[in-house]
């Protein structure tokens, strides 16, 4: 059971953490997964109350919207707030600062803008740090609180009781604790409107689906709410109109824009029979369809949710920030203390003046904001940049899994070929014609989903034969099949596993030999034991198969090739498509067990669209379902692929590197900002070079950082398909 919570008031990695370890003492809770970028808790376990759930994060003082609640509503609300405290903070630190700069200020006046900007836009972290404090675990705003606390305090009593401070130590920092909420806020802002960005491409594919659907009532055209639209409800489509959900044409031609859910540019023809998807846009013609599925069962709608559910995931490489940010502010926090205490004692006059403020400033300086975003926008981005582009990653961890692949397997039929194999030629033995020998294998393969079988039952179609129901009928999974037809046995597969039952094929020696010189796949038939025919069937490799190959090896991966076709079609078919490594006569397990050949070497990645792949999807480390795949193939991967061409895998891996790069770059300017800032505010240059921040640029330099981050992670969104991507 899995429980989605909208959490609003988190500010920092801090704040995210303490949610996460909130819920994971919830009764019931197994998993609990925090995502600072989106706002969202994942709670995963057995019985769940989100009532019970929703309270343990409020206690901490933060807000867990309702179910039906609009977020995006919320988050404009938000920014409006933080746009309206920043300008008001703004309003009035402008004039305090040029007031400040006076030979004698008027201190009262200071006083009061200071105040007014402390207790009015500067209420927000007052509050919100307080509580952090209160439960034990100092956050962002915790920090901002004790800095700009410090400060005004401290310019408070410089300014109406001096004679409580030593002799010469009565300094006036009223303009640094309002600069450092005005830059905090500010830095807010725009972090708040980067991360409404991050998450425009998910709400770009929300907003495929129409609100409206033209609907056939009693033999006349309505229109309808979307939402009321049913299975089994025939829609119209009229040129220039987006499709309300899936369905089957009916009646009618056109041609239908996908690219905004299967990447590819070209529109594709429909006319009746052909399946149509909600959310694509009809370009020429009108047609009817019958709806199928509609609201969250269509394609669409499952788009949006694995984009979702990868977005709410975490690479491994998060753990390392997560570890570093739960010990960051206490460390922070300890830091400043010992900053105080050595400027109080070593600094130069006057001593508690100096102590001050380089112990707010490595307060300021160092908010692990920048940590807390590095992982989970760069993850949001590239999780709707890959949607964009046809390519679904089911989990957020696959991102980096994939990245990481030394080696990427292909499955061979569907895969690196069409997956639309055709029967080329029929050779009987002497006892059978054609026709009779097409009959009975077409009759035992019709209840085989294979796409030979297919394939096979397709040719008995076209030469208009009448297939007999078999009396029974067993299938060995990823060899062939078994079915009594009219009194008979009739077996039909490869002759690898025909001949492991002792059964003798030499009578076609000649023609196999003849076949695999040309690339087609032999398939064997035995009726009663005795060889009947051999049928060669060919599936032509994919257009783009070969530039794909290529693409994959100049990204630095081993490319290799499993099948359970016969050796010579698998050398053949390697060779056109330029793969040096294959493993042909594989059975389903011996998929899997070359996998984990490859795995000796690193980590593997598997493509692959059928129901024998499921073993090897399953092993490698990171599994790929290409378009079209089987429903068994879909649910063991880790990337769903929406596209059929091959030029699917090299662009997931390169996105995956892309987007992983970017993470690492984000946590190496987060980890290194605060190590380099931290010594630089608690004044270890001064001495020597006079450089030193002040809390009101430390304030600065903070909200530089987080915006840098999150910038960063945007350019994932101008990903695009290439040589260089």
């Amino acid at each position: 059971m899995n429980i989605t919570l909208t959490i609003r008031g988190m500010t920092c990695a801090g704040c995210a953490g303490k949610v996460e370890r909130a819920l994971r003492t919830a009764a019931g809770v197994q998993e609990a997964s925090v995502n600072l970028a989106t706002d969202k808790a994942v709670v995963r376990g057995g019985a769940l109350d989100r009532a019970a759930l929703s309270r343990a994060v409020e206690a901490l003082g933060y807000r867990v919207l309702r179910e039906e609640a609009p977020v995006e509503a919320e988050r404009e609300c938000e920014l409006l707030s933080l746009k309206r405290d920043m300008i008001v903070s703004a309003a009035l630190t402008v004039p305090l600062v040029i007031l400040s700069m006076m030979p004698q200020p008027r201190a009262p006046v200071l006083w009061a803008l200071a105040s007014a900007v402390q207790f009015w836009p500067g209420l927000r972290f007052l509050k919100a740090g307080a509580r952090a404090l209160a439960h034990r675990a100092p956050d962002m705003n915790s920090l901002v609180l004790l800095g700009t606390l410090a400060a005004y305090l401290y310019s408070t009593l410089s300014s109406f009781l001096p004679s409580l401070l030593p002799e010469g130590s009565a300094q006036l920092y009223y303009e640094s604790s309002a600069l450092i909420i005005t830059f905090v806020l500010a830095g807010r802002c725009l972090e708040s409107r980067a991360k409404a960005r991050v998450g425009e491409a998910i709400r770009k594919l929300a907003e495929l689906r129409p609100k409206t659907a033209r609907v056939l009532k009693n033999g006349e055209e309505a229109e309808v709410p979307v939402d009321s639209v049913a299975p089994g409800d025939i829609v119209v489509i009229r040129p220039g109109e987006r499709l309300p959900c899936d369905g089957r044409v009916l009646d009618g031609a056109s041609f239908v824009d996908e690219s905004m859910l299967t990447g590819e540019t070209m529109p594709v023809e429909k006319a009746a029979g052909a399946r149509v998807t909600g959310g694509a846009l009809n370009k020429s013609g009108s047609f009817r369809f019958m709806a199928e599925a509609v609201g969250k069962d269509t394609v669409l709608a499952r788009i949006v949710e694995l984009v979702e559910s990868a977005q709410a995931g975490r690479p491994a490489i998060q753990s390392l920030a997560d570890a570093v940010v739960l010990r960051f502010v206490p460390a922070v926090l300890l830091v400043s203390a010992v900053t105080f205490a050595l400027w109080l004692a070593f600094g130069p006059r006057p001593a508690l003046a100096h102590a001050l403020a380089r112990a707010v400033a490595v307060i300021i300086v160092a908010c692990p904001c920048a940590m807390g975003l590095a992982a989970p926008t760069a993850v949001l981005v590239a999780a709707s940049r890959a949607a964009n582009l046809g390519v679904l990653f089911r989990r957020g961890e696959a991102l980096q899994t994939l990245a990481e692949a030394d080696a990427v397997l292909l499955d061979k039929t569907g895969t690196l070929t069409e997956g639309r194999p055709a029967v080329t030629n029929i050779f009987t033995s002497p006892r059978y014609e054609k026709a009779q020998a097409l009959r009975l294998v077409a009759a035992a393969e019709s209840r085989s989903e294979h796409p030979l079988s297919r394939a096979i039952v397709d040719a008995a179609k076209a030469e208009k034969l009448a297939l007999p129901e078999p009396e029974s009928f067993e299938a060995a999974e990823g060899a062939g099949v078994s079915a009594i037809i009219e009194g008979r046995r009739v077996e039909v597969g490869s002759r690898r596993w025909l001949e492991l039952s002792g059964r003798d094929l030499r009578i076609f020696d000649r023609e196999t030999e003849a076949l695999a010189l040309s690339a087609k796949t032999p398939v064997y038939c035995l009726v009663d034991g005795a060889p009947a025919a051999l049928l060669a069937v060919s599936d032509p490799l994919k257009p783009d198969a070969h530039a794909a190959v290529e693409a994959l090896k100049k990204l630095g991966c081993r490319v290799g090739m499993l099948t359970g076709d016969s050796q010579s079609t698998a050398q053949a078919v390697a060779k056109e498509a330029g793969v040096s490594e294959f493993f042909a006569e594989l059975s389903p397990q011996d998929k899997a067990a070359a996998v984990r050949r490859f795995q000796r070497k690193g980590s593997v990645a598997f493509a692959g669209d059928g129901i024998n792949d499921a073993p090897a999807l399953a092993q490698a480390e990171v599994a790929l379902a290409m378009g079209g795949a089987s429903d068994i193939a879909v649910e063991t991967a880790d990337i769903v692929l929406l596209s059929p061409r091959l030029q699917s895998v090299p662009l997931a891996v390169a996105l995956s590197r892309r987007a992983v790069a970017c993470i690492r770059q984000n946590l190496f300017w987060a980890f290194f900002y605060n190590v380099l800032l931290i010594p630089v505010a608690a004044g270890a240059l001064l001495p020597w070079t006079g450089l030193a921040l002040s809390p009101a640029a430390a304030a600065a330099a903070m909200s530089l950082s987080s915006v840098f981050v999150v910038s960063n992670s945007l350019r994932l969104a101008a990903f695009k398909v290439g040589p260089k991507a």
